[in-house]
């Protein structure tokens, strides 16, 4: 098994998650370089409908955007695991405790063009990390236009409004809910998520993501 191991590692070495630079032996999912350098989300004193407290892993740009567009369009599905250690370490730190873990989930139509559902596979690494089984509280019944189309606040509030219901509500009656996605804009497809999740009767919601949008007005997510 440890010639296998090794022969593999010869073969498909592990790259940054943000640079994609071969890391050395020491290092584990991001290089000295992008650990020290990576635009690391500092700021959590935004408010976020129906969110009662969230945390990023980073502000989405440079090369955490250009990861995130690698890791959701083109195929790099096994950065969930990376992303998972990542998101675990930060969300440990709020000192929070959760009930259930859970997921913002793509619509069967665009998971079956994609293959899988990226955040799917993150809440599955972050339950591994923490010790929790993700649950499937939500699913996704209208496959409304992406997000990243649509330009100001109010407009992708009304975009999601709806597209998501419950799968069962008497396991999260009571209960603090961790919900994850990957990238926060304007948190209007969390806090819909959010929203359904406290009206089946959830006790509190809080959200975990991979990124966030800094500067609303400057910035766009595909």
């Amino acid at each position: 098994m440890r010639i296998t191991n090794k022969l593999w590692q010869l073969l498909f070495p592990s790259k940054c998650l943000l640079c994609r630079k071969i890391l050395e032996p020491e290092e584990l999912d991001l290089c000295h370089s992008c650990r020290e350098n990576a635009p690391l989300c500092t700021n959590l004193q935004k408010k976020f409908p129906f969110i009662d407290s969230w945390v990023a892993v980073w502000y989405y740009e440079d090369n955490a955007r250009s990861s995130l567009l690698r890791y959701k369009f083109r195929g790099a599905r096994s950065y969930a695991q990376g992303y998972g250690r990542l998101l675990s370490l930060k969300l440990q730190q709020q000192e929070q405790s959760y009930d259930l873990l859970t997921w913002v989930p793509i619509s069967p139509r665009r998971k079956l063009s994609r293959g899988y559902d990226q955040v799917e596979l993150l809440a599955q690494s972050v339950g591994q990390e923490l010790g929790m089984e993700p649950v499937r509280l939500l699913r996704k019944i209208r496959h409304n236009p992406p997000q990243s189309g649509i330009a100001g606040e109010a407009q992708r509030r009304a975009n999601v409004l709806g597209a998501y219901c419950v799968t069962d509500a008497v396991i999260l009656t009571g209960k603090r809910i961790l919900l994850l996605d990957d990238v926060i804009t304007t948190g209007s497809t969390a806090g819909e998520c959010a929203r359904m999740l406290l009206t089946a009767g959830a006790k509190e919601v809080h959200c975990g993501a991979m990124a966030v949008v800094r500067h609303q007005a400057n910035k766009k997510v595909r």
